[in-house]
């Protein structure tokens, strides 16, 4: 069901996705990687598309990472992108590397296109080859019609998820209506440093490489990389980003007038995504908001968001509605930022813990009840200056801990 809201002119919609902008189609099948559910999945434009990533800051990145990266180099533009769940093809490698390159092949074989237009993402269990026999039957079925279907890819590219998660934003930018579309999966192994696990959005917007790049980096730095579930970085995270350019608008670029209105959208989609991927934590029950205000930089304020929601203590005690505040100001005093205890303010939701660095009276009933309520902020006001920054994660319970200690068996 579409349910729209125009945020300053800005038309959200929840179940928009990665086919809501013009020139895009995405399709999923089961090949044979799970037992089951459906693990190859695609997106393609009608045309080549203007292309930019983030990926993992992680030593070890998955061989798939460097052959996208690698394709997107050569004229910074992709066409379709093949995804695999279930195997995340990282650790494996030359021939990791060289069954990545042979997915891409396959796949712009059966598109009639050049080989570097095709993208390749993988996630799942870490140091096994890709069952590649499977894999290229896939490759030449999934274009049959019987498999294109955006519901497909959504499902094709899930692992311990519970849930898809989905977005598209509209924009009029001169003249013309622009549309952004988003889908993204992860729930375990989430601690993003430039991306997160596998996210995936495209756009009709017409703009230059160099923008779109910017655009994706400064709204990732505030989304994606500002959510954690277990403080663990994938060797696999990574977001694309496609733009076709067939809503025909004047080229974006840093000086177009509608230039905000653009990267607005693009933050729209992706804080979406990322909160939903917190809120899906492997065994969560609930999605944790950090609120900072007052710090003397940004970055300070990030680092003391990030301290909070990283703390396994803080996300414990929120599982249990404890309202143990001296957790959270102990994460905020080893965030490495030189705050001012004597300064410090948290508050659970509405009601006041902690004040100017002494406890302040409350009544615990009245904060255990809040803590029961799926959403929980956790505000703390840092008194030190005008910058202010968001992390968002998840409680952590015992079904973590299951989920995780049998991932592999």
């Amino acid at each position: 069901m579409t349910q729209a809201t125009s945020i300053n002119e800005i038309v959200v919609l929840e179940d928009g996705s990665i086919t809501l902008p013009k020139g895009y189609k995405a399709g999923g099948m089961h090949c044979g990687i799970k037992r089951k559910r459906l693990d190859l999945g695609y997106i393609v434009s009608e045309v080549p598309a203007v292309a930019a990533g983030v990926y993992t800051t992680n030593i070890f990145q998955a061989a798939p990472l460097l052959v996208t990266q690698d394709s997107i180099a050569k004229e910074n533009k992709i066409q379709a992108i093949l995804v695999n769940s279930g195997n995340a093809n990282a650790c494996t490698g030359e021939q990791g590397l060289l069954d990545a390159y042979e997915m891409q092949k396959g796949f712009a074989s059966e598109l009639s296109i050049q080989d570097h237009l095709v993208g390749v993402t993988s996630t799942g269990v870490i140091g096994e080859l890709l069952p590649m026999g499977k894999i290229k039957t896939g490759i030449k079925q999934i274009l049959q019609k019987e498999y294109e279907s955006e519901e497909n890819f959504k499902q094709a590219i899930l692992t311990t998820d519970t849930c898809i998660k989905q977005i598209g934003v509209q924009i009029n930018i001169d003249g013309k209506t622009v549309s952004i579309g988003g889908a993204a999966k992860g729930s375990g192994m989430i601690h993003p440093n430039m991306a997160t696990m596998l996210g995936f959005v495209t756009t009709d917007a017409n703009i230059a490489y160099d923008d779109l790049l910017f655009a994706l980096k400064e709204v990732t730095n505030t989304t994606f990389n500002m959510i954690t579930v277990d403080g663990d970085t994938s060797t696999n995270d990574m977001v694309l980003v496609m733009a076709n350019g067939l809503a025909e608008n004047k080229q974006l670029t840093k000086n177009h007038p509608e230039w905000d209105d653009f990267k607005q959208g693009l933050k729209i989609v992706c804080e979406s995504l990322a909160k939903k991927i917190a809120r899906d934590g492997e065994g969560a029950t609930k999605l944790i908001e950090v609120q900072v205000d007052g710090a003397f930089s940004l970055n300070a304020a990030k680092a003391v968001g990030k301290s909070i929601i990283s703390s396994n203590l803080v996300k414990t005690a929120i599982y249990g509605t404890d309202p143990n505040w001296g957790r959270i100001v102990t994460a905020a005093g080893y965030s490495g930022v030189p705050i001012e205890p004597n300064l410090l303010n948290v508050s659970l939701g509405q009601y006041k813990v902690f004040e100017n660095g002494l406890p302040f009276p409350f009544v615990e009933e009245e904060i255990k009840g809040y803590l029961e309520n799926e959403n929980v902020l956790i505000h703390v006001e840092l008194n030190q200056g005008d910058y202010s920054a968001t992390a968002w994660g998840c409680d952590l319970t015992y079904d973590y801990v299951k989920i995780n200690a049998s991932y592999r068996t």
